[in-house]
């Protein structure tokens, strides 16, 4: 029987290396696009509203309370519908939940210097895209590792709501550093199943397949988001 031409090939080549389809290579593309052009819209958001004293000024307790809810409503809906939606609906809905968070991250950047962000920002970004490199050549199974990552943040969630009645400095400081180690192990892990994801199912680029790329890249652009902020309060000189 003829294979379809549009199908992955799994085999590996002579060099060592899989064989796949031009749609796997655009597909692939499309997640980090859509990542990058998230994580602009974020830190360009953030950066206009933190320099302007009257959006500020209307930031209130409780408008900071709605914005969260919002980012959890938009995101909980792209989430549960994706396969609803169409693509163009899901992207603009991906790009409004990049914005809002840029809005609510414009009051933790007023926190700290504009070079110590920027180093930080430099940073994370060095060692995002070196372990997503990891995870996208690395022959060993992940899986086993993910889970243990996933228990530790659910770990690394709960203590931190407990921290907040107990304020210890020591644990904050621990909680930062395995938070770190968390997303680091996380980047690679997403990587490595994000790869395979599109291995299975990518075999042309079509509605479908271009949404799951998008929530693909919705998983790395809260991995960057989540290891910036751990990064940052490390690397990060408060004013």
């Amino acid at each position: 029987m003829n294979e379809d031409p549009r199908m992955i090939n799994l085999s590996q080549t002579t060099d060592g290396r899989f064989a796949v389809s031009g749609a796997f290579s655009k597909l692939m593309r499309n997640v980090y696009l859509w990542m990058t052009l998230a994580l602009a819209i974020t830190g360009l958001t953030a950066a206009y509203v933190s320099r302007d004293l009257q959006l500020l000024s209307m930031m209130s307790g409780g408008m900071m309370l709605g914005l969260v809810i919002a980012e959890l409503v938009v995101v909980m809906v792209l989430s549960a519908a994706i396969n609803r939606l169409s693509f163009p609906v899901a992207g603009l809905m991906f790009l409004a939940y990049s914005l809002l968070n840029g809005v609510t991250f414009s009051v933790i950047l007023l926190a700290y210097t504009a070079s110590s962000i920027a180093t930080t920002f430099f940073v994370t970004a060095g060692t995002f895209g070196a372990m997503t490199l990891v995870g996208f050549f690395i022959k060993k199974d992940l899986s086993g590792m993910g889970r243990i990552l996933m228990m530790a943040l659910i770990g690394i969630i709960i203590a931190t709501v407990v921290n907040m009645f107990v304020a210890s400095s020591v644990l904050d400081w621990a909680l930062t550093y395995l938070g770190v180690a968390v997303f680091v192990g996380l980047t690679a892990y997403d990587t490595q199943k994000i790869r395979n994801i599109m291995l299975v199912h990518g075999h042309e680029v079509n509605d479908s397949t271009m949404k799951l790329a998008l929530m693909c890249s919705l998983t790395l652009y809260l991995d960057f988001i989540n290891l910036f902020l751990y990064l940052l309060r490390i690397f990060g000189d408060r004013k």
